[in-house]
């Protein structure tokens, strides 16, 4: 069930490779281990999706923000990392440590760049309670060692 979710601001279209962002997450959650060194997310169940917002509001976007060096048009990409229940602790704090790594280290362009001004935030969700959860697939065989 492992998905993330990255909601980003439409401006960064043009300053960030998103699909490298994705991929880097993926592997990224791909290299997370159980206190048993067993792989946490299962290669093909590791989603990750990245959906532009045509329409944002970020900061003032005013003469607040440019009188502080800003030029109003900030960006900001939202990671959602959304896992089963059932896993301590450290790991969810494991793999909330990979992905934001792995997003600060693809975007690092953009934040050294002074004349960007960009946000980011990466939130690990767990799914408690599932009433329903029905699976189909023929991506996990691909990846079951026999």
């Amino acid at each position: 069930m492992p998905h993330v979710v990255i909601l980003y601001t439409g401006n960064l279209e043009a300053q960030a490779d998103m699909g490298g962002l994705c991929r880097a997450v993926a592997d990224a959650m791909l290299t997370v281990r159980a206190e048993d060194g067993s792989q946490v997310f299962p290669t093909g169940g590791t989603r990750v999706y990245a959906y532009p917002a045509p329409h944002y509001a970020v900061a003032d976007g005013g003469a607040a923000g440019r009188a502080a060096g800003g030029d109003g048009d900030y960006g900001f990409v939202y990671v959602n990392l959304r896992m089963g229940a059932g896993r301590s602790d450290a790991v969810r704090r494991a793999a909330g440590d990979a992905i934001a790594g792995s997003a600060r280290k693809h975007l690092a362009p953009l934040f050294s760049d002074p004349r960007k001004h960009l946000g980011l935030t990466v939130q690990v969700d767990e799914a408690p309670g599932q009433v329903y959860d029905a699976k189909h697939s023929t991506l996990h065989p691909l990846f079951t060692k026999k």
